[in-house]
């Protein structure tokens, strides 16, 4: 009997390590057929998608694609919402009102919700949940609900080459220069100048960069320890476990 228990035991194991393998190979099949790129949209209709940038599956709420253009070589993370308008199907006139430049990067689970225009600069990445809208909830009638009040909607800009850490926010009416840092959780409204760090609720400058003297307060953390010369795009790719076309220059769109 005791032997018995050990065959079935020993039967079971080898069941679930199957089934375990089938359901996660299942999805990553899945989750390849699923990426939106240029030449693969699906359902989706982008006003522009640009060569090299991929969708992750399974997307968030995707809609009024007509008025969003995504650059080259994006990288759009799983259940990240994209929204151009307050409901879908609207018609929101000739211009674009989402666009990402090339090179973009959102975190899982982001959120670009905009009314008014949005602009996204090249090479800015943006960690897990990070939130970006051009919309906020009124409140000036007290005996209004506010969800049932208009709300007020000022166009966002977030320049090229910034960082913005997980959960940070970036309300209406949001300017940010270039290369500024936004930490973790961080509110940010009003402007924010280049070569700035910003934290907190709501957001105040932490650090800045003074081409004089450098960073003020100076960083405190040694510099990182430069790629060596030789390495090559493709070895990197490889040591990621990235094929290897990925790591060749993408053809960039004309105009």
């Amino acid at each position: 009997m005791p032997k018995n228990r050990n065959t079935f035991s020993s039967l079971a194991a080898w069941r679930r390590r199957a089934v375990t393998r089938a359901v996660h190979g299942g999805w990553r099949l899945v989750q390849q057929a699923g990426g939106v790129t240029a030449d693969r949209p699906g359902r989706l209709r982008f006003r522009r998608i640009g060569a090299g940038t991929r969708l992750a599956f399974p997307q968030g709420t995707v809609f009024g694609e007509r008025w969003i253009e995504l650059g080259a070589c994006c990288i759009i993370a799983e259940q990240v919402t994209l929204t151009a308008g307050m409901l879908p199907d609207l018609d929101l006139g000739p211009d674009p009102v989402v666009t990402l430049g090339d090179g973009v990067v959102l975190g899982r689970g982001s959120h670009v919700v905009a009314d008014a225009p949005v602009r996204i600069g090249a090479d800015t990445f943006c960690g897990p949940y990070v939130y970006i809208t051009s919309t906020n909830h009124s409140y000036d009638d007290p005996d209004e609900p506010v969800g049932r009040q208009w709300p007020r909607s000022a166009p966002v800009e977030i320049g090229p080459g910034c960082w913005l850490g997980t959960g940070a926010v970036i309300l209406p009416g949001a300017r940010l220069g270039r290369n500024v840092v936004v930490a973790a959780g961080a509110v940010v409204r009003g402007e924010v100048p280049d070569h700035t760090v910003v934290a907190g609720a709501p957001a105040r400058p932490v650090r800045h960069y003074d081409p004089a003297l450098g960073w003020q307060p100076p960083i405190r953390t040694p510099a990182p320890v430069p790629l060596p010369e030789h390495v090559t795009a493709a070895q990197l790719a490889a040591l990621a476990g990235l094929p290897a076309d990925l790591a060749e220059p993408q053809p960039q769109p004309q105009g």
